[in-house]
């Protein structure tokens, strides 16, 4: 959905190579010494996929539409005064107090970005998907050619107006090579393997750790690790309900939680493809540290966890397992967390169906006796997880949370005061304390880090560091 997100609409900011926010849709900004005012200003000539102009009151109700969804957006909103369309391509963000990532909020490249929508659609009920798709970026997507769970088909849109900045990830110019754009959903890692090998796909995505070593013997095809973030993945709890609502019952797990076991179980045995010992932060974070990490890196015990539930009270409640079986790498990991659990004591059975049925599932707040929940195995990408104002884990807002609905008001504190803070130093002072925190409150519980390789037909250039995107790719 991110890929698809930026084939199809465009952001006001956009993070370069070096992860720092660039101009997009925005031609620039000007700030009040206080903080306190932002105005901002589109560039001009910039269209939609219908041709109306994008506006400044377009801007305006998708901001609105983004902030209650996104952690960071939930941030501005708590700090927002009053935001609203100064004339076609001015609009202004008055606050109550300042809002320091500003730029990087508007510019999140994943989870939830800020894509600027028509007005008419921004205003829509988020919870109602849209009808049609009319996109502010380089590629339309042609909604009568898509065969759903198989192909999705894009053509340039002419009218698309690049940033004059030099192509540099999403900070820069996007120029779009191909005037036609096919995805291919392959669920078989073979299948998909086969297509680039015999030249009827130019790329996969993200190969499977199993089949490296035969694409690395074919000449024809490049393999690179494009995404030096990786992947994170953790085991979240749902807070409502017995028995993860009791944090002693969640404190209770750490030791028997083997970080080593879930990596291997989804990148193989090569170190180089996943790291343990990792914390509430990525290994690629600027905040990643070692505070409270013996939680995970110390002697695994069952006994200590059986010993730990027995005193906590656990009183034998059924565990049920969110089990993606269609989702290679969320099955692998699924099957290990629910024979973990198991010889922790817990009454766990895994909830097996396809992706879709678990996405459904996992926003029911009811209990799991009732087509509820209790822990699933969460993935995201470590570019959403870098610092705590966007990572969506660390949020503890309870039923204004990411799915799982934690509340923690000293987590929340933290997170608030490093939102202030304005220099590395501080924020990793503050990243400290969130971690260590985070193991009081136990959220979630990271299960490692690790790393997908990107291949592609040698025939193919421009791919951009930083994310496996189709932006600035062409060929030859």
């Amino acid at each position: 959905m991110r890929n698809h997100g930026h084939m199809c609409w465009d952001t006001l900011y956009g993070l370069d190579a070096d992860f720092v926010p660039r101009p997009q849709l925005c031609e620039g900004h000007v700030v009040e010494p206080d903080g306190l005012r932002w105005t901002f200003t589109l560039r001009e000539g910039i269209r939609f996929h219908d041709s109306e102009p994008v506006r400044a009151e377009d801007a305006v109700a998708s901001i609105r539409r983004w902030m209650p969804r996104d952690s960071l957006g939930q941030s501005l909103a708590e700090r927002l005064d009053d935001i609203a369309a100064l004339d076609d391509r001015r609009f202004a963000i008055r606050l109550k107090r300042p809002f320091g990532p500003m730029r990087a909020a508007l510019g999140k490249p994943s989870s939830y970005p800020c894509f600027v929508f028509p007005r008419r659609f921004a205003e829509v009920d988020p919870a109602r998907p849209f009808t049609e798709v009319v996109g502010s970026g380089r590629y339309r997507f042609v909604d009568e050619e898509r065969l759903s769970g198989a192909r999705a088909v894009y053509h340039r849109f002419e009218g698309y107006r690049p940033a004059p900045a030099a192509p540099s990830l999403l900070g820069g110019a996007k120029l779009a090579h191909f005037e036609r754009v096919e995805f291919r959903i392959m669920p078989d890692a073979g299948t998909a393997a086969a297509a680039l090998q015999a030249g009827e796909s130019d790329w996969w995505e993200q190969i499977a750790a199993n089949l490296r070593p035969v694409l690395r013997r074919q000449c024809e095809i490049v393999m690179q690790r494009v995404d030096f973030g990786g992947l994170n993945a953790m085991l979240r709890f749902n807070h409502l309900h017995p028995p993860f609502d009791d944090p002693a019952i969640r404190r209770a797990l750490p030791p028997i939680v083997d970080q080593s076991d879930f990596m291997q179980a989804v990148a193989g045995s090569d170190r180089a493809l996943w790291q343990d010992g990792v914390g509430a932060f990525p290994r690629s974070s600027p905040l990643a540290n070692d505070e409270g990490l013996a939680a995970v890196t110390g002697p695994r015990s069952a006994d200590r966890a059986r010993a730990a539930l027995a005193a906590a009270g656990y009183g034998g409640q059924k565990v049920t397992v969110l089990h993606p079986t269609d989702v290679a790498k969320n099955n692998a990991m699924t099957t290990v967390l629910t024979d973990t659990l198991k010889r922790a004591g817990l009454d766990a059975e895994s909830a097996t169906s396809d992706w879709g049925t678990v996405l459904q599932r996992r926003a029911r707040r009811e209990p799991s006796g009732q087509g509820g929940w209790n822990a699933l195995v969460v993935v995201f990408g470590g570019i959403d997880l870098v610092n705590p104002g966007q990572h969506p884990l660390l949020r503890a807002n309870g039923l204004n949370g990411w799915f799982g609905w934690p509340a923690s008001t000293a987590l929340e504190a933290l997170r608030e005061a490093w939102i202030e803070v304005p220099d590395l130093a501080a924020q990793q002072a503050f990243a400290r304390q969130i971690q260590a925190q985070s193991w009081v409150d136990l959220p979630f519980i990271p299960l490692g880090q690790f790393f997908t390789d990107s291949a592609w037909r040698r025939g193919i250039s421009g791919v951009q560091r930083g994310m496996t995107l189709p932006i600035n790719v062409r060929r030859g």
